[in-house]
């Protein structure tokens, strides 16, 4: 059970600030090549009072290169290579094609937010401020909360969550809170490693050839 100790105007948890949280994950960041991890993302939409979850893995490497592979409960490949984004559903054998191009940032904000990235770079998008200390898979976390400058963004989210591992200096959770409701998406990352090597045919387009191909508009 997740234990939160919220702080009050002026305090800090222990000697941390936002500042210090921050070096430290700029610390992290310098020498960060790749990651793996075990996925859960839950989905929950207020006006039904349900979530949804999907398990998978994460593999990421900092020459933008992810893949996101859901296991269960409906089997998915989500595959970034630079400007390049690939949704590969086996059940009904069809890859949707995205070309990220101006939207790369913003892609870079979500899916990246945390991995690597430096603190400067996240300020630029976001007000960011430590909020609580809280336990996690029995790890001390600080607990960020970010809230986007751009209007085009807060126009889809008000704010995100990042529980930061005090260890590794690794987000181990983050929560995309949606505007105008009460629904959020969130992702929880287990078993993290940092810096394993990851080949380069775990990028690779290994869907069938006879897929039909789509390339959704907008």
């Amino acid at each position: 059970m997740a234990c939160v100790t919220h702080l009050q105007a002026g305090q800090t948890p222990g000697q941390a600030t936002t500042e210090s949280v921050l070096a430290m994950m700029d610390k992290s960041a310098a020498d960060f090549r790749s990651l793996t991890a075990d996925l859960e993302n839950t989905k929950y939409t207020d006006v039904v009072k349900d979530s949804s979850t999907e398990t998978g893995q994460i593999f990421v490497r900092r020459d933008q290169k992810m893949r996101i592979e859901i296991l269960k409960p409906d089997p998915r490949t989500i595959l970034r290579n630079g400007d390049s984004l690939f949704v590969y559903t086996p059940k009904i054998k069809r890859v949707e094609e995205y070309d990220l191009g101006k939207n790369r940032a913003m892609v870079d904000q979500y899916v990246l937010l945390g991995f690597g990235t430096k603190s400067q770079n996240m300020l630029k998008s976001y007000d960011v401020k430590l909020v609580g200390e809280e336990q996690l898979d029995g790890k001390k976390t600080f607990l960020l909360e970010l809230t986007p400058k751009s209007d085009d963004v807060r126009r889809q989210i008000t704010r995100i969550q990042m529980w930061v591992d005090e260890s590794s200096w690794l987000p181990i959770q983050q929560k995309f809170f949606e505007t105008g409701a009460g629904d959020y998406i969130q992702f929880h990352y287990s078993n993290v490693m940092k810096n394993l090597k990851i080949p380069d045919s775990r990028f690779k387009q290994d869907w069938p050839k006879d897929v039909n191909r789509v390339k959704p508009r907008g």
